[in-house]
């Protein structure tokens, strides 16, 4: 996915519209489309961020790399928002998917990644049922809010699938008896 959005840049400066890249699990951003191929302006790892929306404003999400970096973006309405919060829910995924297919113990942090996507998903899905519940007849609003439902419903079971898969291995993980601790004592002689 590629497009537009608005980019926190500083106090002085504010929100500065830059060109997004989306590709591969990496999201890179350049000043605009014509600069591309001068170099990107920066990038990050979807697989490490977190991404969070913004309760107040529905056109904002933000990447997250906890205690390193924070990229806060807009996108020019609600419903590009969804696109790309689908689109980096989505990458993420895949990403870690294809990661999994070595063989590794359980670990909580792929349970607390998985969970916050989770809570992601579901404040979207909160925020459409909500529009749609306060569209009072008005057709447009329903239909700009029900465009991408779909989309975000078969992400949230997908991810929500992927939660119970982690759980339920740790909980196996954790539950795998050890054998060197039902052994009796050994007498030295």
């Amino acid at each position: 996915m590629e497009g537009v959005l608005w980019k926190w840049t500083n106090y002085w400066n504010g929100w500065q519209t830059r060109w997004f890249i989306l590709e591969n699990g990496v999201l890179t951003y350049y000043k605009s489309q014509e600069e591309v191929n001068q170099g990107c302006r920066g990038s990050i790892k979807v697989q490490a961020c977190e991404i969070n929306v913004n309760a107040i404003d529905n056109t904002r999400l933000d990447l997250v790399i906890p205690g390193e970096q924070h990229i806060y973006l807009k996108a020019a309405t609600s419903q590009e928002r969804q696109q790309w919060l689908v689109a980096l829910g989505s990458a993420k995924a895949c990403v870690q998917k294809r990661t999994r297919n070595e063989p590794t113990e359980p670990n909580s942090n792929a349970l607390k990644k998985k969970k916050s996507e989770l809570r992601l998903y579901c404040d979207l899905l909160m925020q459409q049922v909500h529009v749609i519940k306060n569209a009072n007849g008005d057709v447009e609003k329903m239909d700009d809010a029900t465009r991408l439902l779909g989309a975000t419903c078969d992400t949230f079971i997908k991810t929500l699938e992927e939660c119970m898969e982690l759980s339920n291995a740790n909980v196996m993980y954790n539950v795998v008896p050890n054998h060197d601790a039902i052994l009796p004592p050994t007498k030295k002689i």
